[in-house]
């Protein structure tokens, strides 16, 4: 395994933006567009940075690299999970100015979290593996066809089982409309800031390529999301 300038600081970027997504999702939003007022959760303006991420992971270093990231994500996440809910239990002193505001903001975190290691397990290596098997299909040419079509398969699966699992059981349960509204409205933002960063893509892959003098292509990888090696 070579030793990369800049795959560290990816993999921190991409960590923090994870879960740092997934505390604001605890806040479901909406927005005054004239007739239109869409709804959707907080975490919808940071999180389609992670896909981001990982199209500049697997388009640089390859699909087995990006799988790393996508695990260490993925533990990250369910450490603050794991943090949130210990902290949770602790009881409250009686005069702290915060008292009841931890429970009501984060204690929904978990089930969040939950929902997003599942979304993100499935929309994350989807993305990974199409964007992959379309860089070799395409002998490396038309970045743009890849960072859309698989951020159209992986978020399409994420943003469905994340809305579903976290917003769509047990007792902070949204009515069935909204829960249409969410999706429809996040698929279609997380899709276009996709094809709006483009270009910035386009920047970032470049420069990466030549900074670490690689471009990896997938033709014998092992795409399994549990194997270790490539």
């Amino acid at each position: 395994m070579r030793n990369y300038r800049y795959f560290d600081l990816i993999l921190g970027a991409f960590a923090v933006t994870l879960v740092v997504s997934n505390i604001a999702s605890t806040k479901i939003a909406t927005l005054s567009l004239g007739v239109w007022k869409p709804v959707f959760d907080g975490g919808t303006f940071l999180f389609p940075l992670t896909y981001i991420f990982g199209d500049v992971l697997t388009e640089v270093y390859g699909y087995a690299r990006s799988r790393r990231v996508i695990w260490f994500g993925l533990a990250m996440n369910l450490l603050a999970a794991l943090i949130f809910g210990l902290v949770g239990l602790l009881p409250t002193e009686a005069s702290s100015p915060t008292k009841g505001a931890f429970e009501a903001v984060l204690g929904f975190v978990p089930q969040i979290v939950l929902a997003s290691l599942a979304a993100f397990f499935v929309g994350e290596f989807l993305n990974a593996f199409v964007l992959a098997k379309m860089k070799v299909a395409t002998k490396g040419r038309w970045l743009w066809t890849r960072t859309l079509g698989s951020t159209l398969i992986g978020q399409g699966a994420d943003t469905l089982t994340f809305t579903l699992l976290a917003f769509g059981i047990g007792a902070n349960a949204l009515p069935r409309e909204v829960l249409w509204q969410i999706i429809g409205f996040n698929y279609l933002y997380k899709v276009g800031i996709e094809a709006l960063l483009t270009p910035a893509t386009y920047a970032v892959v470049g420069f990466l390529k030549r900074a670490e003098h690689e471009d990896y292509y997938d033709k014998d990888t092992n795409f399994n999301p549990f194997a270790l090696g490539r």
